[in-house]
Order: C-alpha cells, then sequence, then structure tokens
C-alpha cells in the first residue's frame, strides 16, 4: 500500500520549479552532505536535532523532508512538523534515490554566503528586460527561494555589491556574467549544475532573446516581445520582476511539458 506521509522521487520530479513546490528541507548528518554536499533544487539545510525550534518557520507551507535513504531523520523530522501542523512528507530513498534517478541536484560550492536571515542577495542594473529577469526566476526557483534582488543604477552595481554583501550579476567583469555568446542565464545553469532538457531549451530562448539572434529558437520573438512589453508596464523593478515570474513559469511548463504540443483551428466540416 503507498505511503500517505512519503512522496516519490517521480513525484517531487514534477513539483521541482514549479511556484506551488514544497519547501524541501534537507536533513542530512554532516557527514553525509560533506561527502555529497550538493542539494535538491531550491533544497534548505536544517538540523534534525533542532526541528522542535524551527518547525515554525515553515508554518502553513507544505514541505517535504530529505535525509541520505528516507528512513529515520526524514521520517522523524515530518512526523514532528505533522505534529505541528505543518503537511510534511518524507521523500522516499531519501537523498540517494533522488540522485540515483538522476534528479536535478545544486552545486552548493558557488552559492554566496547568505544573510543574517538565510538569504543569499543579488544585485544588478535597473530596468531589467530579459537576463535579469531569467537569472531571478532560476534562482528563485531553483536554488533560494527567499532570494533578494537589487536594482539599481548600472554604475553603483559594485559599490552596491560591497557596502550591502551583495552578489553582483549581469554586468561586465563579474563571475555572474555573459561568456563569450552564451548569457548569465547560461553561466547559473552550469555553474549551479542544472543542466537538463526543460532548462537547456529555456536558456536557447532567454540566449537568443537577449543576445539579438532571434533567429536561433522559433520562440525568441515572442518571448522578446513579452519581455519588453513587461518592462513597458511597470515603473518599479521589483513589480515587474514579479510579473515575470508568471511569464517565466509558463515558459518553464511549455519546454518542459508541453514542446512537442500543436494547436490549430479545426478543418471545415471535422468535429473540433
Amino acid at each position: 500500500m503507498p505511503s500517505t506521509t512519503a512522496i516519490t522521487v517521480s513525484q517531487l520530479s514534477c513539483l521541482v520549479g514549479l511556484p506551488g513546490a514544497p519547501v524541501i528541507i534537507d536533513v542530512r548528518i554532516d557527514e553525509d552532505f560533506d561527502a555529497d554536499p550538493r542539494l535538491l533544487p531550491a533544497a534548505i539545510r536544517r538540523d534534525f536535532k533542532t526541528v522542535s525550534t524551527w518547525a515554525p518557520d515553515f508554518a502553513g507551507k507544505p514541505v517535504v523532508v530529505v535525509c541520505q535513504k528516507g528512513l529515520k531523520l526524514s521520517q522523524g523530522v515530518a512526523a514532528w512538523l505533522r505534529h505541528e501542523g505543518i503537511p510534511a512528507e518524507s521523500l522516499e530513498g531519501g537523498f540517494e534515490a533522488w540522485r540515483e534517478a538522476d534528479g536535478l541536484l545544486v552545486s552548493t560550492d558557488k552559492l554566496p554566503p547568505r544573510d543574517e536571515k538565510g538569504r543569499t542577495v543579488w544585485v544588478t542594473r535597473s530596468r531589467p528586460k530579459v537576463d535579469r529577469i531569467a537569472c531571478p526566476w532560476l534562482i528563485r526557483r531553483f536554488v533560494d527561494p527567499h532570494a533578494v534582488f537589487l536594482f539599481v543604477e548600472a554604475a553603483e552595481v559594485p559599490a552596491v555589491a560591497d557596502r550591502f554583501q551583495a552578489v553582483p550579476f549581469d554586468i561586465d567583469n563579474v563571475f555572474w556574467s555573459h561568456r563569450g555568446e552564451r548569457c548569465t542565464f547560461d553561466t547559473m545553469i552550469e555553474e549551479f549544475g542544472l543542466e537538463s532538457a526543460a532548462l537547456d531549451r529555456l536558456a536557447a530562448i532567454v540566449r537568443a532573446a537577449d543576445t539579438a539572434r532571434l533567429d536561433l529558437v522559433p520562440q525568441a520573438a515572442g518571448f522578446l516581445a513579452a519581455s519588453l512589453g513587461l518592462s513597458r508596464m511597470f515603473r518599479d523593478d521589483l513589480e515587474q520582476l514579479e510579473a515575470g515570474m508568471l511569464l517565466y513559469d509558463a515558459f518553464f511548463r511549455w519546454c518542459r511539458d508541453a514542446s512537442e504540443e500543436t494547436h490549430n483551428w479545426p478543418s471545415a466540416g471535422k468535429p473540433s
């Protein structure tokens, strides 16, 4: 009989990267984490021994708990969270099952330091169009759901990065930027180890729209038009980012689930 308190790898894979994805909490012991210091997408690390202290942080949120093999640690933490009224499941087979199924894993060696609230902080040029919406979308959906993004005048990005311990991106002469013909979105996918069919397909669309090479993929022109339209609709960069998240969510779902689907008006005389 299927477990009512666990989620399978295939079930969780369908939720990763979506706006309604559960919070993923990694409770592996330090020895297991040090042996493979990668994380499931958007996962956060917590100490299982102090679950009673941090459990209230996740009130009202669906949670999936991951330990090494999906046994005592994740099941115990999930049970404790359910005791606190939090809908929580453990991952069947744990980290090992996810890894064996070739699930996406985020390389943590490139993760920036977190602030006092546990968030990564990033800074880039104001008035984003394509790449500067794409990168925050990728970070929030696959790396750090609570990441902070600061949009400032281009000339002030380095100084703001220094004064506010923020990571600069999509400007010249920084680590997180264009590399040759590839844009910053490509760089982040590569450095975080997020290569996958869906994200690679989305990256091609972003690259084509961001570098004025609309002939690379058929979707590029429409994607650029939508991105530029959003930039005209919002004066506030953060409001534009929130609206842009939906655009990228939709294109990601198309890249993952609907790229082979077509639509046409029914021919005359044929039932619809």
